[in-house]
Parts: C-alpha cells; structure tokens; sequence
C-alpha cells in the first residue's frame, strides 16, 4: 500500500460503505480509503439470484451470527446471517427493493431528527434508483442502484394474487408509492436478472479510480482518536496491523451489528461496560449498543401438489432444473432468477391500525431454520413480521479484543404487545395460505397442522419465530441521552467521526431495510460534503 494516509476512510463495505466510497471518490481531489472485513463478493454465487440460497445457511460471503438465548423464544438461540465481502448485506439477501412507509420517515423527524423526513429522504431514494420498469415522481431511472420487475414467469404469482382477492385484499403493482396497504409481486434490485448489489451498483463500475483504495480481508480492530477527534483506524491487513489516518473524517459503516462493536472497542461506549473489559473510555455514551431491535417473523411451509415452479429435490424437478438453468443461462430468466421471496405486502393487524403493521414473504420453496434444515419436497412457504416491534435489546462486547465473541440481542418478545401482534398476524396469514385457490395446491402443512388455540399459536410463535434480517438501531441517531449520532450522524462528543449504516434508524422502518441504508448513505454523502463547503 503506498499511502497510508486518506481524506476519508470508510469502515465496511456493505450497503452503506459502497455508497459513501464510491460517492466520494467522484471528486478526483479527494482520497479513499474503503476497509471490508470480507472478500471481493463478485463471484457467480453473489451474482446469481437462486444462488443466495448457498450464502444465507453457510459462511459463504456471510458472518452467520447467532444471538444470545432469546427467553421470548424459549431460550433458543436466534440466527443473523450478515453479508461478509464488498456489498455486504445486499450481496445475500432476498434483493427485495421495499423503501418502508413514509410516517417512518416523518416519524423520525418528529424525534428531533432534521432533515429526515419522507419529503426530505425521498430525493436519496431517487438518486440511488435505476428502476427498469416504473417512471413517476416516487422513483429514479438514472441511479446506479438498478431495480426491476422479477423475470421468473411464475405461475405462482397469479395464484397468490388471486388468494389475496379471495381473501379482499387490495392488489398494488408497487410499494414505494403513495400507499403500502395490500398484496402483490414485489421488485427487486436486480441487473438484467442478475443481482445487483450495492457493490456492483456502485463501487465496481469505479474501481480503476486512482483516488479510491479498496482494501479486502481488513478486520478494522479500533478507530483511533486524540484529544476526541477521529484520525484514523488500526486494521489488521495482509498478516499485518496498520494505521491508517484520514485526513478529513472516519466513516463508520460496518453495520447494526458490528458498529457498535468497533465504537466500544475504540473506547466509546457506556464507561462501566468498557471498563468491565479493560477499555480506557474515551466518550462516555450510553446508547452505543442500546435500542437494538428487529423484525421478528414466522414462517408457514406447505408441500404442494404441482410442483411446477418450486424448488425442490424430485426426478421431474430435477429435470426441469436443468432446463432452467440452460433458459437463465440464455436468458437471464426463469427459476434462477428467483429472488425466492417473490410475493408478499403489507397488511395491519386490526382496522384500527394507522399504517400497515405486518409484512408478508411468499416463497417458491419450503423454508426452515433459515434454509439449514433441508427439506426435499417441492413447497411453498410464507413469512410473516411483525414490523413495529416495541421489543429493546442490545449489542454487548464480551472482551476487548476483535475476536471476543459479540453478545447479541434482539430481545423478540420481550414486550407481550409484540407476541399478541404476530398472533394476530399469523392469523391473517393463515387465511390467506388457506385460500381456495392456494390450500387446493396444499399436501402437507408442515408445522401448523395441529395449532388451534391462540395458545398453541403463541407456543409455536416461541418455538420457530426468528428474524427476517432486518437488525437495526444500535447507534440511534437522536437528540436525547441515548442517543449516539447527531442528525448530521456524527457521533457526540468525537469530531471527524460518523456513522452510517442500519445502526442509525431510531425506530426500524416499515419494511426491508437495504434500500433505506442506501438512501442514508447518499444523504450523509450530502452532508459530509457540506461539512467540506465550510470547512
């Protein structure tokens, strides 16, 4: 490495830290330096949508992290698959493209939050959009982030649809417009049918840059600090520990998980906590690791008689595997182009709800234990989360160092407001998987057969909810006492420091999450160079 010296160094190269290295890097005056923990994540694994299949179970491009034992799921220990190479997140997940509602937003700036509210985000949402297939006001057809219709030609988004009619509910063509309420086929962040990651979106088409340095298999161990302003980061890179000083800021981007992690391993963090481990304080906040929260979900699973367009091990299957591939290979459609989670929407647990309170994943393939049990049937499963859950848990370190393992908890359940919510919700999608013209296709119900009261839900609830990947929360941007970023997301009490990731949102939006951490990338690149303007 010839400079050891940056403008701007930027920890993670997820979802967020592609946007901000690759956003920053456009001015040629200005140096870059973006740090991952993971690989490069260009293979045909992360490329191939199908193929997410092989990263969420494993450690393929993924830190697979487990939680603490959960009491509100009987003592189970929770699973977090968390993208691990350039892309992050984006570079594993479902590529569903779901901006969340807009009260999120102007919930947000209700907190003392200036400058987040929807009408003031939505412009960062359009930026980042490349959308193939729908031109309004709500989206972008000239950003790096390309979005699309699915290019599956499945049958089973008809016979979803029609169940939700059967069941009246209102059928929407998109979800991140005027209204979220109803049911339908979502879009996805794909590129021609491939998948198009925030990696691939933003920082691939940019790497010959001479002022963007992009350094893989760096574990950043601590952000170094004197007289409370960000100088740099000790990583550990090619077998060794280097320092690395920025010139302007550090960016913090490694995600709802492992942010507050670095921040309390830098010496930022509750002072108690730090020096339970034998980590001189530097910035007493309280917050870091706080608020900590996450979608909890349900899945129901059926076996099907037509396996037609399912995934799943048969000798008819199998053939039509092969065929597929050869179509996707020609094509760039069909099967393995799925994103798995095709279908789904938004729903309220009761009339009296104000916005949406629950979402729904329609999956061509039976689900369990985050694909880590295997099933070889041909199925089809449904998700359904809870989306504002009340529930607080936290991020903890275990030990000092990088290594010690993290303490992570999403405390599902914890409120019993939550648990009641998800009964209802399981419920409302029971009657959906139950109608006519989806149950005719039922074989077998996997897990529910024998749930009747609302205790036998609330037991199963326990016994098999889990995350839907959306962990947020853990560096909360506020004005309060526990807050850690400011609405500008630098981090009190530190200059020269942000945060910008997931670990930000107050309150975890309405929906996926990896569209809004894209969105609070490109806002943040915003002010960052504002900063710069009046410096």
């Amino acid at each position: 490495m010839e400079h050891k010296a940056f403008d701007y160094i930027v920890i993670g190269g997820g979802s967020a830290g592609c946007v901000l290295a690759a956003r920053l890097s456009e001015n040629p005056d200005i140096s870059v330096c973006l740090l991952e923990a993971g690989g490069y994540g260009n293979s045909w694994i992360v490329n191939t949508p199908a193929a997410a299949v092989l990263s969420i179970p494993t450690k393929i491009n993924n830190w697979a992290l487990e939680t603490v034992p959960q009491p509100g799921l009987n003592g189970r220990k929770g699973y977090q698959p968390r993208g691990k190479c350039l892309g992050g997140s984006s570079a594993i997940n479902a590529m569903i493209y779901i901006r969340g509602h807009q009260k999120d937003y102007d919930q947000w700036a209700a907190l003392g939050n200036e400058g987040w509210s929807y009408q003031e985000v939505l412009p960062y949402f359009i930026r980042s959009e490349n959308n193939q297939d729908i031109e309004n006001e709500y989206h972008g057809n000239d950003g790096p982030l390309s979005v699309s219709n699915l290019r599956t030609d499945s049958i089973w988004h008809e016979r979803y649809i029609t169940a939700a009619k059967e069941q009246g509910y209102r059928i929407l063509d998109e979800f991140n417009a005027a209204d979220q309420e109803g049911l339908g086929v979502y879009q996805v962040t794909h590129m021609n049918g491939e998948r198009c990651s925030a990696a691939r979106a933003y920082l691939f088409p940019n790497l010959e840059r001479p002022n963007l340095t992009i350094l893989t298999h760096a574990a950043t161990k601590r952000i170094l600090i004197e007289n409370n302003v960000a100088v740099g980061v000790e990583v550990t890179h090619a077998g060794q520990v280097k320092q690395l000083h920025a010139h302007k800021e550090v960016l913090l981007s490694a995600g709802a998980i492992h942010s507050p992690q670095i921040l309390m391993l830098s010496g930022i963090g509750h002072e108690q906590e730090l020096t339970e481990h034998g980590i001189n304080t530097i910035k007493h906040l309280p917050g870091v690791g706080k608020n900590f929260h996450d979608h909890p979900d349900f899945i129901f699973s059926y076996t099907v008689t037509d396996t037609a367009g399912t995934f799943g091990v048969s000798l008819g299957g199998s053939v039509d595997l092969v065929k597929q591939i050869s179509r996707y290979r020609k094509e760039r459609r069909g099967m393995i182009s799925t994103n798995f989670a095709e279908c789904g929407g938004f729903l309220k647990s009761s009339t009296d709800k104000d916005i949406p309170n629950l979402q729904l994943h329609f999956v061509v393939a039976l689900v369990d234990n985050h694909a880590r049990t295997f099933h070889a049937s041909h199925g089809i499963s449904c998700h359904v989360c809870l989306l504002n859950p009340k529930s607080r848990g936290s991020i903890k370190i275990s030990g000092p160092s990088l290594d010690d393992p993290l303490l992570i908890d999403p405390n599902f359940f914890g409120e019993a407001d939550d648990l009641e919510e998800m009964v209802k919700g399981y419920k409302l999608t029971q009657q959906l998987m139950h109608s006519p013209a989806l149950k005719v296709l039922h074989k077998k119900d996997l897990f529910c057969a024998s749930v009747d009261t609302d205790d036998d839900i609330r037991h199963i609830l326990r016994e098999r909810a889990d995350t839907v990947y959306h962990p947020v929360g853990s560096c909360k941007m506020g004005v309060d006492d526990m807050a850690v970023v400011d609405p500008q997301l630098c981090v009190y009490g530190i200059e020269n420091l942000r945060v910008v990731d997931a670990s930000i949102m107050p309150n975890v939006v309405n929906g996926n999450t990896n569209a809004p951490t894209i969105m609070i990338a490109e806002k943040a690149v915003d002010m960052i160079r504002e900063k710069q303007l009046h410096a």
